[in-house]
């Protein structure tokens, strides 16, 4: 069809419904921005989720001891398994598919004081390693623990954001606290850097901003705490972590003397189980909200095709003579099907157009909230834009197509006897 039909059949025939069309554009383009705010409020839901599941560590295992619940070997079951520190050693040997593991210790209501200031906080005897895997890293101007610090059982301290508050003041900058000495328990420990702000939805021992970290050679030394009260891994690989976690069992169950079926011997926390769930429930949501602004535009294709067959209806006449001078039905199909798409669209983009200026405008505004913290602020993807758009043809196409099929059908000496 040459442009100058198009214009004809349809830019004219648009002109002469100029306040049914704006109506039925309004229409549309508000079931369009609905949709779009919708998936952008799931978007953001599902980014800002993904970011505060890993404030607690990418693809990690943690692992506690447990209580013997099976007979073996000669042992009765209620025996308790204890973790010690040689067991992260041992499982780096034995285990090649584990790309990292650590140990922990944690200690509850310990002193922390710095001239006047004192608190009873969380102290953590960590390792290096915790700076990936736990999402331990520091602001610039401060380092974390490092392997030196572990050989020569130093007495330093990493402290998080939320505890640097309260110790040494909100106002305090980092460069000036690192090189500090704080006392713990009365023991001098310097201070060598701060946690970098970062949001944390889950945790196994309290929030990573209030906790004290010291190397967990040095916290074994200080404390002499016999066992780690907890282990923390990650394989090489997400594929088989239930084979991982069983190969766990039989390499712990040979050194401690338990079955390696017993379940209760030690207890885990797959992290990335967890996040597939978590993963699962999202798209759900978005679904959802997608089905919901989709309903919402479906009845804004309602109106359109109503309009054009009110339109059909008013221009019968206008129809028959155009079959009459020759025009044939593909024509007529084409010119009410690209008329219905044309509205469609074009109140679909500038929908889309003032749904993504509003989710950026939203981004600008600097709101200090735990809630956004948690929930993320609204995101438009070019996934949403390409969904969005393919609904939009094709309820337009189909809006168009039945009212067209009615226009092409018409009996043209009929059409001209129509008042």
């Amino acid at each position: 069809m040459r442009p100058s039909i198009i214009y004809n059949v349809f830019i004219r025939d648009f002109q002469k419904q100029r306040k049914r069309m704006l109506l039925t554009l309004l229409a549309i383009f508000w079931g369009t921005m609905s949709i779009m705010l919708l998936l952008a409020f799931g978007e953001g839901l599902r980014h800002q989720i993904t970011i505060n599941d890993s404030g607690l560590g990418d693809g990690i295992v943690i692992v506690w001891g447990g209580q013997t619940s099976i007979p073996y070997l000669g042992f009765g079951q209620g025996r308790r398994i204890h973790l010690h520190p040689e067991d992260v050693e041992y499982l780096r040997r034995r285990m090649p598919e584990l790309e990292t593991v650590v140990g922990e210790y944690i200690r509850w209501g310990a002193e922390i004081r710095y001239g006047k200031t004192v608190l009873s906080e969380r102290i953590n005897g960590i390792y290096p390693e915790y700076e990936h895997i736990r999402a331990f890293r520091p602001v610039m101007g401060g380092r974390m623990i490092n392997n030196l610090d572990m050989e020569q059982k130093r007495r330093v301290a990493f402290i998080g954001f939320e505890l640097k508050n309260r110790l040494f003041g909100v106002d305090t900058p980092v460069e000036s606290i690192v090189g500090k000495t704080i006392f713990i328990n009365n023991t001098p420990f310097l201070v060598i850097g701060v946690m970098a702000h970062k949001t944390q939805d889950s945790s196994y021992q309290g929030q990573d901003k209030d906790v004290i970290a010291v190397p967990a050679t040095t916290f074994e030394m200080v404390f002499g705490d016999p066992w780690l009260d907890n282990l923390i891994y990650k394989p090489r690989s997400f594929e088989n972590m239930e084979g991982v976690e069983k190969r766990l069992f039989e390499v712990m169950g040979a050194k401690y003397k338990f079955s390696p079926d017993d379940e209760r011997a030690l207890s885990t926390w797959d992290t990335v189980e967890g996040k597939k769930i978590t993963s699962q429930i999202l798209i759900g949501i978005e679904i959802f909200l997608g089905i919901i602004g989709a309903l919402t535009l479906l009845i804004a294709a309602v109106g359109v095709a109503n309009i054009m067959y009110v339109s059909i209806k008013e221009r019968t006449r206008e129809i028959g003579v155009k079959m009459a001078v020759g025009a044939r039905k593909i024509y007529i199909l084409l010119q009410f099907i690209i008329e219905a798409l044309g509205i469609t669209l074009f109140g679909g983009f500038l929908g889309m157009a003032i749904a993504y200026i509003l989710t950026e405008s939203f981004k600008m505004v600097p709101i200090e909230s735990d809630v956004l913290e948690f929930m993320g602020r609204p995101t438009v993807s070019l996934e949403i834009g390409l969904v969005v758009t393919i609904i939009i043809g094709i309820l337009g196409f189909f809006a168009g197509l039945f009212p067209a099929m009615k226009a092409a059908s018409i009996n043209p000496t009929e059409a001209l006897r129509h008042e």
